[in-house]
């Protein structure tokens, strides 16, 4: 492995350092030694951001300029990630992108998301954009393209162990590629303390592309039981609204519904020097906490 050739005075900045995946980016960077500037909307939660191994803490919100201004003073590297379908997405990073670049920012990680360019997808579309900015900004660059998180499948996990199902809104043949979100925490922190990702996008996928109903015979193989794939139907639109466009969230549903969204785990595999965590060892985390014995 490289050592990391980080200034330990210099700052990085981490948006949404509270957040889900953010968060499991700052402590991979403190654990190199890296200096962390967390940036956050709430107050309250800098206690947490801290303990996380944030060494300050900035408050800010990504539509208020001014206070992302204020958050990148000083700031050597950026990693951002925006949060999930927030309004504008593309504007507001390439704003990110702008300010970062005004205030001098050396190196810019962007975690975006696999397969940026199909279009109907606005989560996806929004992104390239982007890169675009990041790509034409003369800043030093690595794009990060995750697929779908093993983290999400958490949300289900509970549900899971009362009913003995799992579901989704889509066709149960559907295949896709995901990851660990730890794996793409260590990558970021690659890319923000090393030279050796620089001026790359990098597609990050675990191994294997599973319809849910391999998904759902894992889940039957580590907790000993079996588990059903359902499909939910979806909520009938009230009739004064019939007319009303469908909300991005169902058109993702939709286009799942008929398309596979799968990539390959060489590039990530040749970044860690290890192979990937598997979907198997996350279900048995899941199984392992104390949820599980109820």
């Amino acid at each position: 492995m490289s050592t990391p050739n980080i200034n330990t005075d210099s700052t990085i900045l981490a948006v949404g350092a509270a957040g889900p995946f953010a968060g499991l980016v700052v402590p991979e960077l403190a654990k190199r030694g890296a200096k962390v500037r967390g940036l956050i909307r709430d107050r309250k939660q800098t206690d947490k951001v801290r303990n996380n191994g944030a060494a300050e803490v900035a408050i800010g919100d990504l539509t208020d300029r001014a206070s992302i201004d204020a958050a990148l003073k000083g700031v050597d590297s950026v990693f951002y990630i925006a949060p999930a379908f927030i309004p504008n997405e593309a504007e507001i990073g390439k704003s990110m992108v702008e300010a970062a670049k005004q205030a001098g920012v050396r190196r810019f990680v962007f975690s975006s998301v696999i397969e940026p360019v199909i279009s109907v997808l606005k989560n996806h579309i929004a992104k390239s954009p982007v890169e675009e900015a990041i790509i034409e900004s003369d800043m030093e660059y690595v794009i990060l393209q995750p697929t779908l998180f093993f983290q999400n499948l958490a949300q289900s996990w509970s549900e899971v162990l009362k009913t003995g199902t799992y579901g989704e809104p889509w066709s149960e043949e559907t295949r896709f590629s995901r990851v660990d979100y730890r794996d793409v925490a260590e990558v970021a922190a690659i890319a923000l303390t090393e030279d050796r990702l620089l001026y790359g996008t990098y597609q990050l996928c675990a191994e294997g592309n599973l319809n849910r109903k391999e998904i759902v015979a894992l889940m039957s193989e580590v907790l000993g039981r079996k588990i059903e794939s359902v499909r939910p139907s979806p909520p009938a639109s009230p009739a004064q609204n019939v007319e009303q466009q469908p909300s991005p969230m169902q058109i993702m549903f939709d286009w799942y519904d008929h398309h596979a969204l799968v990539g390959n785990a060489l590039t990530l595999r040749a970044i860690l020097d290890r192979e990937p965590r598997t979907l198997r060892d996350y279900f048995k985390e899941l199984a392992a906490q104390p949820q599980a014995a109820e």
